[in-house]
C-alpha cells in the first residue's frame, strides 16, 4: 500500500511564498476559529499496518458520529472523508478558548491491486476507524511456451 504524505512545508516550496505572508489570512492555519473566526480543517493521524491476511487503516477522528464519516474506493484508490462541524457555545461572562479543529478532511491512499475490493471491513469505536482491507492472491508471472508445428 502506498502511503500519501501530508507536507506542511509545501507551500514553502512555492515562488511565491513570501508573497503569502503579506496575505490577511496567512495566519489562519496557525489560529484557528478563536482568532480568526473561521474554521479551519483538520487532518487526522493515520496508521496502517499490514498483516499476513490484510491491510489495517486506523484513523483517529474523535468526536464524530459514524454518519458523519464517508469511506470511497474507486481507481484503486481508498479515501477516508467528513466533516467535524464547530458548534459555537455563546457564553455573556467568562473566556473560552478553542484549541480544536474543525471543518472538513479527506485522506487518500493507493491500494494494491491484489486488494479484495468486494470484502473490505469498516468499523469505528472510540473515535477510531478501523478499515480492514484482505489481501487476495498475487498474480504470479506466467511463463507460456512456444509450440513448434
Amino acid at each position: 500500500m502506498e502511503l500519501v504524505r501530508y507536507d506542511p512545508w509545501l507551500r514553502l516550496s512555492r515562488p511565491d511564498w513570501l508573497l503569502r505572508f503579506l496575505e490577511p489570512d496567512w495566519m489562519e492555519p496557525f489560529l484557528g476559529e478563536a482568532e480568526t473566526g473561521t474554521v479551519t480543517g483538520f487532518v487526522p493521524a493515520v496508521d496502517i499496518r499490514e498483516k499476513d491476511d490484510a491491510y489495517v487503516v486506523e484513523a483517529e477522528i474523535p468526536g464524530l458520529k459514524k454518519e458523519e464519516i464517508t469511506i470511497d474506493l474507486g481507481d484503486g484508490v481508498l479515501t477516508l472523508s467528513g466533516e467535524r462541524k464547530f458548534e459555537r457555545d455563546e457564553k455573556k461572562d467568562g473566556y473560552s478558548r478553542v484549541e480544536r479543529c474543525y471543518g472538513t478532511f479527506r485522506r487518500s491512499f493507493t491500494i494494491p491491486e491484489h486488494v479484495l475490493t468486494d470484502k473490505i471491513d469498516a468499523s469505528y469505536k472510540d473515535g477510531i476507524l478501523t478499515v480492514t482491507l484482505p489481501k487476495g492472491e498475487v498474480a504470479k508471472p506466467k511463463q507460456i511456451d512456444i509450440k513448434i508445428q
